[in-house]
Order: C-alpha cells, then sequence, then structure tokens
C-alpha cells in the first residue's frame, strides 16, 4: 500500500490510516479501470465487437454508475461511509471476474454476436450499480475528516490515488496483456478483493448523520448552489472521455498495431495523461489557496487544449501531448470541483453532494464515448473536434462572471 501519509496541518482530523485505506480503496479501483481501458477496445475486436459496440458499452454502464452514485452518496449520510467504500470495492472484485469469464466464453466462440454483446452489457452493467459506491463514500469520508479551509487540499491529495492507479494501471496493463488479454482483469478481481478485506479489517467507521441533522430536501442536479460545478466537471468529462474511448483505436489504426500493441501504446498514453494529472495534484492544487473556482478555470482551458493537439494530423508524439494537456487540466479542474460542491453545503448533505459530483465524470462517459465513437467511424479526426465543441461550451460558460 503506497504510503501518502497527509499532513496533519492540511487534514486535521483525517489520520494517516485512514487517509491511506482510502488511498487503496481509490487506487485499485483505478488500476482495474485503466486496465479495462487499456485492453476493451483491442479485446472487443478479438471477439468481434464493433467500435460503436464497444462504446456503447462503456456509456451505458456509465449511465448506470451516473444513476446510482448520488444514491450510495445519500445512503452513506443515513449507514456511514464504511459499509458503502467496501460493498462498492467488493461488487468491483466480482463484475470484474464475472467479465473476465464472460470473455473467455467468447473467445472460446461459444457465443457470439448480439448475445455476446448483450451478455457482456449487462455483466458492466450489473457491476457499475455497486461498485459506484466506492467514490462518493471516500470523498464524503474525506469531508467529514477535513476543515473547510483545508478541503480542496484534503481532495486534492485524495484524488492522487486515482492518479497514481491511471500511472501504474496502464504500464501494468501492457506487461500483463503479453500473458494474455484477459490476465489483467483477472489480476484486477483479486486486488479488489484484497482492498475490499482490508478496508474492511481496519479502516475506522465514519458515523452516519444523526436524525436531527438529517435534510429532508433530496439534493437536485439542479440546486444553485452546485449546478455550475456539476456542469462543468459533466461537460469536461464528456469531451475527456470521448477522446479517451477513441484513443486505442486511433492508435492501432495509424500506426497499422496488433491487439497486444495498441494495448501497450494506449497504455503509454494514458499513462502521461495520469502523470500530469498527479503532477498537478501534488504541486498546484494542494498549495493553492485561492478560490477553487480559478483553478476550474485553468483546468478547462487546458482540457479544450489537448483535443485541439490530437485533431492535428501527425505521429503518436503529438497524440502524447494532447493527452498530456488533458491530464494537467483534470489534476487542476477535478479536486477544485469536488472542493467547490463539498463547500457549498452543510455537513448533513456532504454525502449527497460527493455522490452527485462522482456522477458527473460517468454521465461524461455516457455521453462522450457515443458521440465520438460515431464520429470516429466517420473520419478519425471529427472525433477529437467533436470533444473539442463540448469544451468549448463548458470553457464559455465557466468564465461567465459567477453570481
Amino acid at each position: 500500500m503506497t504510503n501518502l501519509t497527509p499532513p496533519t496541518a492540511d487534514v486535521r482530523k483525517l489520520s494517516a490510516r485512514q487517509f491511506n485505506l482510502l488511498v487503496l480503496g481509490l487506487l485499485t479501483v483505478a488500476v482495474g479501470q485503466s486496465f479495462v481501458f487499456a485492453i476493451l477496445p483491442p479485446l472487443g475486436r478479438e471477439v468481434g465487437l464493433s467500435v460503436v459496440e464497444i462504446n456503447v458499452m462503456i456509456a451505458c454502464s456509465a449511465l448506470v454508475f451516473s444513476f446510482a452514485s448520488p444514491s450510495w452518496g445519500r445512503l452513506s449520510d443515513r449507514l456511514g461511509r464504511k459499509p458503502v467504500i467496501v460493498t462498492g470495492l467488493a461488487g468491483y472484485a466480482v463484475g470484474n471476474l464475472i467479465f473476465a469469464l464472460a470473455f473467455e466464453v467468447a473467445l472460446e466462440r461459444w457465443i457470439t454476436g448480439t448475445g455476446l454483446f448483450a451478455l457482456l452489457l449487462a455483466v458492466r452493467c450489473a457491476q457499475s450499480l455497486v461498485m459506484s459506491g466506492t467514490n462518493p463514500g471516500c470523498t464524503a469520508y474525506t469531508a467529514d475528516h477535513s476543515a473547510p479551509q483545508y478541503r480542496t487540499r484534503a481532495l486534492a491529495r485524495l484524488g492522487t490515488a486515482s492518479s497514481i492507479g491511471m500511472i501504474i494501471g496502464p504500464v501494468l496493463a501492457g506487461a500483463l496483456a503479453g500473458l494474455g488479454l484477459l490476465f489483467p482483469l483477472y489480476c484486477a478481481t483479486g486486488l479488489a478483493a484484497l482492498a475490499a478485506y482490508i478496508v474492511w479489517r481496519y479502516l475506522p467507521p465514519s458515523a452516519a448523520v444523526s436524525p436531527h441533522q438529517k435534510t429532508r430536501r433530496k439534493l437536485s442536479v439542479f440546486d444553485p448552489r452546485l449546478r455550475l460545478y456539476l456542469f462543468c466537471s459533466f461537460a469536461g468529462f464528456t469531451g475527456f472521455a470521448g477522446i479517451q474511448q477513441t484513443l486505442a483505436f486511433r492508435v492501432q489504426d495509424m500506426l497499422s498495431l496488433s491487439g497486444t500493441q495498441t494495448a501497450q501504446y494506449t497504455g503509454l498514453a494514458l499513462m502521461v495523461t495520469a502523470l500530469c494529472t498527479l503532477t498537478m495534484q501534488l504541486t498546484v492544487a494542494q498549495r493553492f489557496q485561492g478560490p477553487p473556482m480559478t483553478l476550474i478555470r485553468a483546468g478547462l482551458v487546458f482540457l479544450l487544449v489537448g483535443p485541439l493537439l490530437i485533431a492535428i494530423p501527425g505521429g503518436f508524439a503529438l497524440v502524447v501531448v494532447g493527452m498530456g494537456c488533458l491530464g494537467t487540466g483534470l489534476g487542476l479542474a477535478v479536486p477544485a470541483i469536488a472542493a467547490a460542491a463539498s463547500l457549498a453545503v452543510g455537513p448533513e448533505e456532504q454525502g449527497g453532494a460527493a455522490g452527485l459530483i462522482t456522477a458527473c465524470p460517468a454521465a461524461g462517459f455516457v455521453i462522450g464515448p457515443v458521440v465520438c465513437g460515431i464520429l470516429y467511424e466517420v473520419d478519425p479526426t471529427l472525433s477529437a473536434i467533436g470533444a473539442a465543441l463540448i469544451l468549448v461550451s463548458v470553457v464559455v460558460t465557466a468564465f461567465r462572471p459567477m453570481r
């Protein structure tokens, strides 16, 4: 387990043990997801799935994740954070195992075509339904144990777990794919099961909200306190998801690579993205003391530059630079959005707010892959241009004067 002990001045109530256990949970999910992003496109082609079918699978599972996250967040307000976190990790492990076994059946040609697509889609959506509890649970747990003036720093430090997972995940996926495209999925299953046990065994419980503190009004995506931050997160991740989910196809077609080579090259590009995200979280987000909206705006500008560079015809190096810009934008904007939303609501609404913020990236992965996947089928360059147009809208919105 990575030892990222937070300084007591930044996270006054969150102990090193609590922090590292939260990191373990998020790191495990991030590594597993990066495995899927790196190997699913070539693996899908191996079993006869089209680009659109693969992206629809990602989009539908993300839609389930998006709808389920707010419910898990509100449930953590009532039951406490720990049960929700552990349930999410256990659900991820079981779902990942069944997903890998379904591909085993497909590679043996025991099921093909529409039946295979329906099976994989159902398994992935069921997995997303349960695993969506981990992120809002960890975010709300951190908000419970951090002072308001240090909220951005605390959430930025927590965000490094996902960034580290996205850095080491693609590298591991490329290496493990040499033992078979399904081998990374089995490894992710084992890691998630181990993390679920460790968190269950050692994470101190976080008290549920007492009955007299509970709010009767359920937070809405149209809540005036949150809607700007929710839109920035949703639209930003829509553009990013469109690029990420067509990246493997673009790399494979541009360089004429095999399935294993595609996983390795895609993993390298995703690693650069995650490395830039981590760098921004460690150097800028944790030291920034101004209003979160400043970091949000800066991050969105970098997010816009990324697809503009990727759209330019060129070699793999230009793609890597564009992915680096996307990572930089995420490293600045994501912790600032989470902190701004947390600060905008009261203690009894932290789980609900965390659930809504967690749902936004997943909602972006619903629309972005489908839109950019369709555009990619028309012309590979159009997918990046489509993502850029989406990001233009959010940049314009974010830079409007705030009330």
